[in-house]
């Protein structure tokens, strides 16, 4: 592969929904250029971009692949991002390090909810970007449809560069409105506008030519004063609105029939921003924040956006430099982790196939293999400059699940492979409950935890299985209590004697506290530790349903001791028991955690998805309009949405969204407390 500075780079990634035809669309663009020699098929699992084993078993993409395409001197790294919903971690990285966006809309299915989540994410990013309207030959194609489908999602204007020459069965091709030529399906030369069409073709073209001129206020004067303007100045027009997110220009092209492609491509590489004309990014470095402009002459900085481990040749390590320039076998400084790492072998990804590269320069996407420590969100750069780029902002967790491991083996690297995996996908997570003492995997979705769990075999030879979670519940106390306990044991030899009087109370800020207020030496003081271990040791283990008890304070008000038989393990077993009876007469509850639920839905569906969230023992907090979808704000109680992304999934076709986060814990309903105290002492008994 040549060599490409800065200016000849394009990095753009290909959003949509999943089935859109992103995949399809980037082998068709590698045939075009000549980068391969025939066209894979999803379905067969022979596409450049779906080379995973896991990836050909689904038949949708899993993860963001890079595709490179050589075209006309340049070089555009395509990032083929996955459209499933549950893999949004996967396109939020690769906008991370894109300059453009092409979104990809099927000409039958129009937007979708994959559409509508990408298209909100390029906003956050402020990407400029294009849509293009797929397979127009399909029987059902409606390239209208399809247009104002995506015309809903935002307020900026939908310009068509190119118009459908027919549809359905009877598509011949695309007309294009910049050169205002007919290009007929096979990739053929361009020909006359068909005399049917050419009325529309015109009044389109002026349409183009308007948004072009608000682009720049010169060309704005000049065609407001009935001046004509040049191509050149329709291009420059085109790419100041494009850039600046005034209008989106929208394209048609069919990989199965050739039509279109060429036409993107070059549009890809006049329209659209190299890296040295994207905003400069800021940077944390040593003396504060800098601004760093891609650029070769500037200092060493590179964002890493994705891991991934190969069986076969280890740790891939995804980055892109942003600043700078890279050879092979140099020494850089990971900023993030504190360590020093040699890139002995740069190369770019096309696929899964490695194309060594001797130079990298500023906005290219590179890939190294094998780095020790380097993650996912890590910034390299030079020891003596030392600069820390901006990680994006990932939702939290929707999803999760209780993992185990099925053999003793697997039980010894189970933490090691679970937070290699999670660290290479941000969305990802894992942690040990002390609550339920299981260890927790969670995620977007059931697809993606399944694709995770399968990772971890596949990959890692890690077998795990998955259960349904317990719910962290808490156990506390309504109302103050004491007890009194002695503890007596005298089997010949020494005997053991304690007895512990206690009060305990709830307890409004902290978890525990814990007192002496004996007077006149009825205990003694270096018995105190004692009874406050045996005492924690409840805390832990609970006392009426096994979870650990939390806003409690303890005093240790009376009691007595023998001189001889007195001893630490006694005041210990009397302290253990002494709690276990006051907490009892405490008016003990359960406690459970709350979530504070953000749901967004269409407006036809509000009221099935209000109904449902009454028969979860939501408390709805607010209502509100956004971008015409209706938005619910409430509390629900976490038992209530393990499963909620399925259900949400299935209540709205799809198109319904929600994040959650922890707020509070509240009190369990006598009815469903009794309940789970029934089943804790069932489990006992099988014990």
């Amino acid at each position: 592969m040549k060599e490409y500075t800065t200016d000849r780079l394009r990095n753009i990634a290909m959003v949509s929904h999943s089935g859109a035809g992103k995949t399809m669309l980037a082998d068709a663009l590698l045939f075009t250029t000549g980068a391969i020699t025939r066209i894979g098929r999803v379905e067969d699992g022979t596409t450049v971009g779906d080379f995973d084993d896991e990836e050909k078993r689904r038949g949708i993409s899993l993860s963001t692949a890079v595709i490179p395409v050589e075209f006309n001197d340049h070089k555009i790294n395509l990032l083929d991002t996955p459209g499933y919903p549950d893999f949004v971690g996967e396109v939020i990285s690769a906008l991370r390090v894109a300059d453009g966006v092409l979104v990809v809309v099927d000409s039958v299915a129009g937007a979708q909810v994959g559409t509508e989540i990408a298209w909100e994410i390029c906003d956050q990013f402020h990407l400029p970007r294009f849509v293009l309207i797929n397979r127009m030959h399909r029987d059902t194609a409606n390239f209208q449809g399809a247009l104002e489908s995506v015309q809903r999602l935002t307020e900026e204007r939908l310009i068509p560069v190119q118009l459908p020459w027919g549809e359905k069965a009877g598509f011949k091709g695309i007309i294009d409105l910049m050169d205002m030529k007919a290009y007929p399906v096979g990739g053929g030369a361009g020909v006359e506008i068909p005399a049917e069409m050419a009325d529309e073709a015109q009044i389109a073209r002026q349409a183009l030519i308007e948004a072009a001129a608000e682009g720049d206020d010169t060309l704005l004067e000049k065609y407001l004063e009935g001046g004509q303007l040049t191509p050149e100045e329709i291009l420059r027009g085109l790419q100041e609105v494009v850039q600046h997110n005034l209008f989106v220009p929208v394209f048609l092209a069919d990989a199965s029939d050739q039509v279109g492609l060429k036409q993107l491509l070059s549009a890809f590489t006049i329209l659209l921003p190299s890296p040295a004309g994207s905003p400069a990014e800021k940077a944390e470095g040593a003396k504060g924040e800098e601004e760093l402009k891609a650029s070769d002459a500037g200092p060493l900085a590179a964002y890493v956006w994705k891991t991934t481990a190969d069986p076969f040749v280890g740790k891939i390590t995804y980055f892109r430099l942003q600043s700078g320039t890279l050879k092979s076998d140099t020494r850089v400084w990971n900023q993030t982790r504190g360590v020093e790492e040699r890139l002995a072998n740069l190369s770019v990804l096309r696929g899964k196939e490695q194309i060594p590269v001797a130079t990298m320069h500023a906005g290219d996407l590179g890939a190294v293999l094998k780095l020790g420590e380097t993650e996912t969100g890590d910034s390299l750069c030079d020891k003596g400059h030392p600069l820390a780029l901006a990680k994006p902002h990932y939702p939290t967790a929707l999803y999760r699940v209780a993992v185990s491991p099925k053999t003793q083996q697997d039980a010894a690297k189970m933490g090691q492979t679970l937070s290699r995996i999670c660290g290479e996908d941000l969305t990802l997570s894992w942690f040990n409950d002390s609550s339920t003492k299981q260890t927790i995997l969670q995620g977007m979705g059931e697809q993606h935890i399944d694709a995770a769990i399968r990772k971890a075999e596949s990959k890692f030879q890690v077998g795990l299985e998955t259960h349904q979670p317990k719910v962290p519940y808490q156990e506390a106390i309504t109302k103050p209590a004491s007890a009194q306990y002695r503890h007596k044991k005298q089997t010949g030899g020494a005997g053991q004697f304690a007895e512990v009087h206690l009060r305990v109370e709830p307890l409004q800020d902290g978890d525990f506290e814990f007192e002496n207020e004996v007077v006149g030496g009825a205990i003694s003081n270096n018995f105190m530790p004692a009874i406050e271990k045996g005492v924690r040791s409840v805390l832990e283990k609970g006392v009426i349903a096994g979870y650990p008890v939390k806003s409690v304070r303890v005093a240790v008000y009376d009691g007595k001791e023998h001189s001889v038989d007195s001893k630490p393990v006694a005041f210990e077993t009397a302290g253990r028991n002494a709690f276990k009876e006051a907490f009892r007469a405490g008016g003990p509850v359960l406690l459970e955690p709350i979530m504070n639920v953000r749901i967004v839905v269409p407006e036809d569906n509000m009221g099935d998805v209000l109904g449902d969230l009454n028969t979860r023992r939501a408390r709805v907090q607010g209502m509100d309009n956004e971008k015409g979808k209706s938005v619910v704000n409430a509390h629900v109680p976490l038992a209530e949405m393990l499963r909620y992304t399925t259900e949400l999934r299935s209540l709205t076709g799809g198109r319904g969204v929600f994040t959650m986060e922890h707020d509070h814990y509240e009190t369990v309903p006598h009815n469903l407390a009794q309940e789970i105290i029934a089943q804790k002492e069932e489990e006992d008994e099988e014990e």
